[in-house]
């Protein structure tokens, strides 16, 4: 058998190789999403906070993200965060302040080292894949608040506003907190994507900016005043 002939085989068995271990992956994939939906189902309404995992502890919106948890808490809401530092650590810490559940949907980065120290110890739910972890974060919020994120909360943001707009899941509020930060982004949604025509105004009617912990509340109840609480889909 010559060189050619050898690098042909090789090639062969590596893509089978490939293609068996993707069917065998499936199983670990259904492991989460059945842990998921098991421990997740228990738990009861819950409120997202998503933000950046390095906004530091005297910042101003990671003190907000406390207030806001808290207040969730203290309104029969329970409080999930991506388990990490900065602001999902901000919302742990204040629903702990209140009475309702405090969950973590965790995932290993390299700047998250580990679950912050707020989360309830039996609501520290694992993940290895972040389309499984986001399955949960939709499935089961009742509402997103976005505080001042990175890419993962932008990722988190328009993932929902896609599913919502495309109707693959059920209407819920989502929620910009701190309108000079995002003021920016919805410039740009307004001037060019509207401008454009890939977008549509009503589109951009299903956020709502604010800037304290009383108009996330206010927001939410309201809206679930017409609502049932149940999973999104």
């Amino acid at each position: 058998m010559n060189k050619e002939e050898l690098n042909h085989v090789f090639k062969h068995k590596t893509w089978n190789e490939i293609k068996t271990k993707d069917s065998w992956q499936l199983f670990k994939i259904m492991s989460e999403f059945v842990n998921g939906f098991e421990k997740m189902s228990k738990i009861g309404p819950c409120v997202t906070i998503f933000g950046s995992a390095r906004t530091d502890k005297n910042n101003q919106y990671y003190k907000l993200a406390t207030k806001i948890g808290k207040e969730l808490s203290t309104h029969g809401y329970g409080v999930i965060t991506g388990g990490g530092p900065g602001i999902m650590e901000a919302g742990n810490k204040g629903a702990k302040m209140g009475s309702a559940p405090s969950v973590g949907l965790n995932i290993d980065l390299p700047f998250e080292a580990h679950s912050n120290k707020f989360i309830d110890n039996d609501k520290d739910i694992n993940f290895d894949y972040f389309f499984v972890r986001k399955v949960m974060f939709v499935k089961y919020s009742q509402a997103f608040v976005v505080m001042p994120g990175g890419m993962g909360t932008l990722d988190e943001l328009f993932e929902a506003l896609t599913l919502i707009q495309t109707k693959k899941i059920d209407k819920f509020p989502i929620i910009l907190v701190g309108s000079k930060f995002w003021s920016g982004l919805i410039e740009w949604l307004n001037n060019t994507l509207i401008k454009e025509g890939t977008i549509s105004e009503i589109d951009l009617k299903l956020i709502s900016i604010v800037d304290t912990e009383s108009e996330v509340i206010q927001i939410i109840d309201k809206f679930y005043e017409n609502y049932l609480l149940k999973p999104n889909f």
